[in-house]
């Protein structure tokens, strides 16, 4: 069972640590061009970006955990059909994006509040970049098929292929042709559509041939059941999105109305919690695609098995960083600034981060296995829960407490959303 969580887990961490390289590509390049404004230009519009994909995360992870139950069932035309309504509605979505970019446009940047300066070159690389919509939406879907199929590896070339197209085609076209902010977003749109034909090729080469014989019948037809048991799933996972959104949001901007020093402090402390998920979302993703695969089947002590493994593997996670954290978290922290007055200014709050990993380790888990056996309802609970959560304990506390109230209201925020799920879990297994 490990080698089988591994060989799932190790390219989905792997994947995981190359995507955010695609917006640190885009800043080293942007900060050679001789002005601040081009840097702030390519922050907000990435953001506006991530914020919009990441709403429309659920087509990876819903497609996933259906993917991964009728691959259990051996319904090989029931995978099929669950290929074309995801990449259907993937394409979809991207065009809603597309016909609608105006408004859309004049609304994040509503939202996000540019300074004058910076707001036509965030208005450039929106207009370009909005193109590769149809791409990224329909590579979630793709994802997901592919990790529902135990196919980590897929995804994990094509994210690093990415990154090679990018570098490449915006070094030449900012400092071969001098395009600058244009160069850049062009170079983001030409990766993000090579990613995607590159893994359609690779989906037609793989598999393609093997499920010929159940493509026909399949291809944009899908039973009713099924069909609004895909949609209902989407919708859990697109409102328990919602609340995660509002809370990293919310987490950010009230850094920010303290002021730029306890922001700063924030966004480094936060960091440590991005490079645990990245790493845990691995395992998440071994528990949902194999998790998923055997609930399918209808093999629980095989099921049993993944949960349990999972959970190991997340403890052992957890133990790994947070004593990472506790002798080197320091360092890192000088690796990424140099900012004395920052440095000084996290010891107050380093003890928060510090408890990340423990806090975090269930939710993580429970994410990958309830995406895996499609018990979304109990996702959406539990985020709506912990979410109502934060935010209370948060405008309690914060009078008196300060950035502790909102660190501590992130901690409870993590652990309240794995406790949830545990209890809902117990029910689902006695069921």
């Amino acid at each position: 069972m490990n080698r089988k969580i591994l060989r799932i887990a190790i390219p989905s961490i792997v994947s995981n640590i190359t995507v955010p390289l695609l917006g640190l590509v885009d800043v080293a390049i942007v900060g050679h061009m001789g002005s601040a404004v081009y840097i702030g230009a390519i922050a907000v519009g990435s953001m506006i970006f991530n914020l919009m994909y990441w709403l429309f995360g659920f087509l990876r992870m819903g497609t996933s955990g259906m993917t991964s139950q009728a691959l259990g069932r051996r319904h090989l035309s029931e995978v099929m059909r669950l290929f074309s309504t995801s990449l259907g509605l993937g394409v979809a979505i991207a065009m809603a994006f597309l016909i609608f970019q105006l408004p859309l446009r004049q609304l994040a940047l509503f939202l996000m509040h540019p300074t004058a300066d910076i707001l036509p070159l965030v208005t450039t690389y929106f207009n370009i970049c909005i193109w590769g919509a149809p791409a990224v939406m329909a590579m979630n879907s793709l994802n997901g098929w592919f990790i529902g199929m135990q196919n980590s590896r897929i995804p994990m070339f094509v994210s690093i292929m990415q990154n090679v197209v990018n570098i490449a085609a915006s070094t030449l076209l900012v400092f071969g042709i001098g395009l600058k902010i244009e160069g850049v977003a062009l170079g983001t749109l030409i990766a993000q559509w090579t990613g995607f034909l590159t893994a359609l090729s690779l989906w037609h080469h793989y598999y393609g041939r093997r499920l010929k014989d159940h493509v026909k019948g399949s291809r944009f037809k899908i039973e009713g059941a099924r069909l609004k048991s895909f949609f209902t799933v989407n919708r859990d996972i697109f409102l328990r999105t919602l609340c995660l959104v509002a809370v990293n949001l919310f987490f950010t901007s009230a850094g920010a109305r303290q002021g730029a020093l306890m922001l700063s402090v924030n966004t480094l402390l936060m960091q440590l919690y991005i490079l645990f998920s990245y790493v845990m979302d691995g395992f998440a993703f071994a528990g949902e695609a194999l998790g998923g695969r055997y609930y399918g089947a209808n093999n629980r002590q095989a099921f049993s098995s993944v949960v349990r493994h999972v959970f190991l593997w997340g403890a052992g996670v957890t133990l790994l960083f947070t004593l990472a954290y506790a002798v080197g978290g320091n360092g890192f922290l000088h690796l990424l600034t140099d900012e004395t007055e920052v440095i000084a200014a996290t010891s107050d709050y380093y003890f928060w981060a510090f408890l990340i990993p423990v806090a975090g380790v269930a939710a993580f888990v429970w994410d990958g296995v309830f995406i895996g056996i499609t018990a979304s309802r109990g996702m959406l609970v539990s985020s709506v829960v912990a979410t109502a959560l934060f935010f209370a304990l948060y405008h309690l506390l914060s009078p008196a407490w300060g950035n502790h109230a909102l660190w501590l209201a992130f901690i409870l925020y993590l652990a309240t959303r794995g406790l949830v799920q545990t209890l809902i879990f117990r029910k689902i297994r006695l069921s």
